[in-house]
């Protein structure tokens, strides 16, 4: 019988089982390794997808908003008399920055709690922030409650008898309801009826002089802060919606018709805020004059933060207030 022969009845020999016995485990860790690495790329797919979903949620939330508001509170524009630039806002997680921060008008067709009137119809007259008082969102403080509006660093100074709603000047000083509704920068710091009195228009007259504001036939009846001539005053502030950064979670701040602070009653300091996106590492929002345009336009940018398994992502977009009524 030939020594092939041999071989073949006898089967494998023990050095040749182990040697397939080790190939096939190398094979084996193989797959083993590509199926690890292939269930982790799913893992971080997943992950890239639902934080770029978030990002886009939270672009599409902010400029929407803006686009159905008809003004822009924040940013400010840029003051040429500051050291600093007002009209972008920009803030990094950690850095100690002012604080990125956008804020405008609630859109006036929204209705929270459904009882016909819109939120920012204060008064349910029909009409939508007509007859602000000094303290023009009515919230007790100067400016935004809880935001450095100007970017000086400090937020919410004492508020004085005559509230300072840009946050220019701080308690006691003369820049106070120093830029009313005129269509004009009155105090030259680049922003328009950023900060009026309780007299809107400061025309020293209920209403608008010598007009007769609610068509009953009387002329400037009233007291001069009865913006409306309606025979009230100060019922109708500025509903101001806001998005700004605590730490790396990007908040959403919304005015509601009913008493969150306890107080029993309600005012521009009622308000529910939201998260809308986690982990942001970077937060700018930027005014940009529009030539010849209403309405200015905003861009504004997220960063969101890298990890050992993801990438940096930095996501953006650019609306005009207004462009959407």
């Amino acid at each position: 019988m030939s020594t092939a022969a041999m071989r073949c009845q006898a089967g494998y020999s023990f050095v040749e089982i182990l040697v397939t016995a080790a190939l096939a485990a190398i094979v084996l860790a193989g797959l083993s390794g590509v199926s690890t690495t292939l269930a982790r790329s799913r893992t971080v797919h997943q992950a890239t997808a639902e934080r770029l979903e978030q990002a886009q949620f939270a672009l599409a939330d902010m400029t929407g908003a803006l686009r159905r508001s008809s003004r822009l509170v924040l940013p400010l524009a840029d003051d040429p008399a500051t050291a600093w630039a007002e009209n972008p806002r920009q803030e990094t997680v950690g850095a100690g920055d002012p604080g990125a921060v956008l804020a405008f008008a609630l859109d006036a067709t929204v209705d929270r709690n459904g009882d016909g009137y819109a939120d920012a119809d204060n008064d349910h007259d029909g009409r939508v922030d007509e007859d602000w008082p000094a303290d023009m969102n009515d919230d007790g403080v100067n400016g935004i409650g809880g935001i450095d509006d100007n970017g000086n660093g400090s937020a919410d100074l004492p508020k004085p008898a005559v509230p300072d709603d840009d946050e220019s000047g701080g308690n006691g000083s003369p820049h106070q309801d120093e830029d009313p509704l005129d269509g004009l920068d009155n105090d030259g710091d680049g922003s328009i009826d950023e900060d009026p009195g309780a007299d809107m228009n400061g025309d020293g007259a209920p209403g608008i002089a010598g007009i007769d504001d609610d068509g009953d036939g009387a002329t400037d009846e009233g007291s001069v802060d009865d913006d409306d001539e309606d025979g009230l005053v100060d019922e109708d502030w500025l509903d101001t919606v806001v998005y700004f950064l605590a730490g790396s979670t990007l908040m959403k701040r919304v005015p509601v018709p009913w008493d969150t602070d306890g107080d029993s009653s309600v005012t521009g300091a009622d308000y529910v805020e939201t998260a809308i996106a986690e982990d942001v590492e970077y937060f700018a929002v930027e005014r940009r004059v529009v030539p010849g345009a209403r309405y200015d336009s905003v861009t504004v940018t997220l960063r969101y933060v890298a990890s050992a398994e993801l990438d940096a992502l930095e996501v953006s977009a650019t609306a005009r207030v207004g462009a959407g009524q």
